[in-house]
């Protein structure tokens, strides 16, 4: 099991909250201005999509390098239509360019491979079980 994420509101802030991931220099969250927030970091859904856009390029350079194929760089833009959501519906268009000589077969390879980071699985393939619940006075006392 990995040591776990800790979200904590930020005092005298609307929705901002300080997350502490292990050996990870400061992040944070907010919601968008439009629902109250400062606006001033990403909020959820840009975690979410992050999440994707960062895995499959890792999982792009990873199987480049393993291949030593010249991948100089990749850039990953992920557009979000989230305007259905609420009917359960959540589409990202993902973009990736490819930097470096690379022929077109190189290229294709790259981009069949990018579906496959762990990420995108667990986000179309897998059941994911969420078990949400209080504190206990013992795991408060524990921090």
């Amino acid at each position: 099991m990995h040591t776990p994420i800790t979200l904590i509101s930020e005092r005298n802030r609307t929705f901002r909250h300080r997350i502490e991931v292990e050996s990870v220099e400061a992040l944070y969250a907010d919601a968008p201005k439009v629902l109250g927030g400062e606006g001033q970091d990403p909020d959820p859904h840009d975690y979410f999509d992050m999440a994707l856009g960062s895995c499959k390029a890792i999982t792009v350079q990873m199987y480049a390098k393993r291949k030593e194929w010249p991948l100089e760089a990749i850039t990953v833009t992920i557009a979000r239509d989230d305007s259905k959501e609420r009917e359960g519906a959540y589409g990202l268009d993902v973009r990736l360019d490819f930097q470096g000589p690379l022929d077109d077969a190189m290229k294709q390879k790259l981009l069949d491979i990018s579906s496959r980071c762990p990420v995108q699985r667990l986000m179309t393939e897998a059941t994911v079980t969420i078990e949400t619940r209080l504190a206990s006075a013992t795991d408060a006392s524990s921090q």
